[in-house]
């Protein structure tokens, strides 16, 4: 047996490097070939070619995958100083953001009848989404495309619940109801399948009322047959403040669902029904959980029917009697909150990461109601996808450049005097003032004030910071609110408004927190809203790294200078 010859140090570490730059070759090599393979630009589809009956991650979300350059692009444009935007720059008119003819369409299912088998019908499926796939990468460039679902096994279960229910809700975050609003879906549903849609503007307890009542009139106006619920799980403390400046509150768990807006959702459906559903037990179960206590404790497993797309019916309304309403709209806007909060406890779980819901689910409110869960569905825009990371509808976990989003949010939120931030640079300079602020500075510097260092060298972990302050800001702990055009020329009419001091007496009064409970370390962490049950089924790094300090403000706008 030949004699080993001697490895060294300097040859072990050249050997590990050429690995890892033949690896990073293959990997530039497989983008190449899959980008050729669709369209000529960048980037690439997530959709995998396997066996989907065999998968058993086959309805997890699919977004395509940025090239390696573009990302190495971001990260070096983050060191760069950002400049802050004017607080106007918070609003959004629906007119530019989805003008006519320059939005991408939705994926709709194909015509089929009971000629068809079940194996003829997927595959009709599959070539009809193929094709709109492609198209949209060639009508639109993949810069400016969102992210959007990849996965048909997706949009079947989509497709499934705008069969079988006879009212759609579309639930949407008031934080940014623009972004999870498509006027194509809202066309579609009111147009070609002729259903009633109603908006829900879930989560109000994190913004304003005065924001809330706001956007409920502008969006009525802008689609005149939408009708618009504004609705929580949860009552905050400080719905009802809008005063300049932070407070400060520690973080509490809710293990009971006290919503608002379930009798103005059963108005609106009385409204649509118009008598051909009796929907008095409704009515009686939410004067019930008004004045008691709902049992709080487990699932229902009596309640809930969970059932996978595998059958192919024609709809019929109110068949049997019965109101089927699907619940729609983005990941992590509270859809599966949504239902609890109607069945005043818990039937169906949550979980602050986008996907959880897998597929529809139907649960039945009352003998006469049943509500359909879809899982959550991202469709194809043209918005910001800084803003879709911002607003947890791409999973935190997966993102590559995380400080892109946190650029995005720091021009349009104050970060370093919310957070009361210290720049790295201040000991080397005389005129600490003067120091500009870039989208890494302000994450080695929450890096810094966390104490997330990395494990060798003890540097500010940048990285693991960018991605707390992704995590608090999607719960709401920095707020980030956009608001309807015109809306701060009009803040004090809006303030003023009827339907506003109604919404903020009417919560005020619903949960309030005491002094002794509101003492913490200057940071604020507040607590009440959806995303406290979705701690739940949270990660052990969420529960790991918001064990600390959190931010919020009463006003989401008061630290815009």
């Amino acid at each position: 047996m030949p004699r080993k010859k001697p490895f060294s140090g300097k040859q072990k570490k050249k050997q590990l490097k050429d690995k890892k730059l033949r690896k990073d070759e293959d990997s530039d090599d497989e983008d190449s070939r899959r980008h050729k393979k669709h369209h000529k630009n960048k980037g690439e589809a997530g959709t995998s070619h396997i066996d989907k009956k065999q998968d058993p991650h086959r309805y997890r979300l699919q977004f395509y995958k940025e090239s390696r350059d573009v990302i190495k692009q971001r990260k070096l444009d983050a060191m760069k100083p950002y400049t802050k935007l004017p607080e106007k720059c918070l609003e959004v008119d629906m007119d530019v953001l989805y003008h006519p003819g320059t939005t991408p369409e939705i994926p709709k299912r194909p015509k089929w009848d009971y000629n068809l088998s079940k194996v003829k019908l997927e595959a009709k499926e599959d070539k009809i989404f193929k094709e709109y796939v492609d198209e949209l990468f060639e009508s639109y460039r993949i810069e400016d495309l969102s992210y959007f679902e990849l996965n048909l096994e997706t949009w079947r279960q989509l497709w499934r619940v705008l069969e079988m229910s006879d009212i759609l809700l579309l639930i949407s975050d008031i934080r940014h109801p623009m972004l999870n609003f498509s006027p194509a879906l809202y066309h579609h549903i009111t147009e070609e399948l002729n259903k009633s849609l109603i908006l829900v503007l879930n989560k109000i307890d994190l913004a304003p009322p005065s924001l809330v009542i706001a956007w409920r009139e502008y969006l009525m106006q802008k689609f005149p047959k939408l009708h618009v619920v504004c609705f929580s799980s949860f009552q905050k403390f400080d719905i009802a403040g809008n005063d300049q400046g932070a407070k400060v509150h520690k973080r509490r768990r809710h293990v009971k669902y006290d919503a608002i807006g379930p009798h103005e959702l059963w108005q609106s459906c009385d409204d649509i029904v118009q008598g051909r559903v009796d929907l008095s037990e409704w009515k009686s179960k939410i004067e019930t959980d008004l004045s008691s206590v709902e049992d709080e404790e487990g699932e229902s497993p009596e309640t809930v029917t969970e059932k996978q797309d595998s059958s192919f019916v024609e709809h019929e309304f109110f068949k049997d009697g019965i109101l089927t309403i699907g619940c729609i709209g983005y990941p992590n806007v509270g859809k599966s909150s949504l239902i609890n909060g109607l069945m005043g406890k818990k039937v169906v779980s949550v979980s602050r990461t986008p996907g959880h819901t897998k597929h529809f689910q139907t649960i039945f409110l009352t003998q006469q109601v049943r509500l359909c869960d879809c899982p959550g569905l991202v469709f194809p825009s043209l918005v910001e996808k800084s803003l879709q990371i911002l607003a947890g509808i791409y999973p935190i976990a997966q993102v590559r450049d995380p400080y892109t989003p946190i650029g995005y949010l720091a021009q349009r939120v104050d970060l370093p005097i919310l957070l009361k931030l210290k720049h790295p640079e201040t000991e080397d300079t005389e005129e600490p003032e003067r120091l500009e602020w870039s989208p890494v500075y302000v994450c080695e510097a929450w890096a810094e004030k966390r104490r997330f260092y990395t494990s060798m060298a003890a540097r500010p972990d940048v990285s693991r910071a960018a991605n707390h302050l992704l995590r608090i800001t999607v719960d709401g702990r920095i707020r980030l609110c956009f608001r309807p055009k015109g809306y701060t020329d009009n803040i004090d009419k809006w303030e003023s408004h009827t339907d506003t001091i109604k919404l903020a007496a009417r919560s005020s009064h619903k949960d309030e927190i005491s002094e002794s409970e509101s003492e913490d370390d200057g940071i604020e962490v507040p607590g009440g809203s959806e995303e406290e049950e979705s701690g739940e089924e949270g990660s052990e790094e969420d529960s790991e790294e918001e064990d600390g300090a959190g931010i919020s403000t009463s006003n989401p706008f008061a630290a815009l200078g």
